[in-house]
């Protein structure tokens, strides 16, 4: 009998993907809070995940040469980030409130390990089952 990761995972590779990529905008916002104009952005993160494991039909980056990226930010996603409205405007046209940032970038890693920690318990049931134990 073939084993269906699609089915078997469920969607735990998919969330932990894009709380990576969450993760990178995070930290990009945070590494701009002094750039003047800059504006801060997010995934929403529901609704990116259900498009991910809705569409049959995804669209992948090519790898053209061996030292590109082929995970970072996608245009694909990128279309999917949404510009934050500040509580606290800054005068120099920059949206990014760091407290904040770093209270998201929390918040993400640690729904980052508990994707994870699941994608392992799964592994781990898949090890025991094709091991007979």
């Amino acid at each position: 009998m073939a084993v269906n990761f699609d089915s078997a995972l469920g969607i735990h590779d998919d969330a932990l993907a894009l709380r990576a990529r969450r993760a990178e905008v995070l930290a990009n916002n945070i590494a701009n809070a002094d750039t003047p104009n800059f504006k801060a952005r997010d995934l929403d993160f529901a609704s990116v995940l259900a498009g991910e494991t809705s569409s049959q039909y995804s669209l992948s980056l090519a790898q053209t040469e061996t030292g590109h990226q082929d995970e970072f930010l996608s245009p694909d996603t990128a279309a999917d980030l949404l510009f934050r409205t500040p509580n606290q405007p800054s005068v120099d046209g920059n949206t990014v409130e760091v407290q904040e940032e770093m209270a998201r970038y929390s918040d993400n890693a640690i729904r980052y390990q508990a994707s994870f920690q699941f994608l392992n318990s799964k592994f781990q049931g898949l090890v025991r089952a094709i091991k007979g134990e």
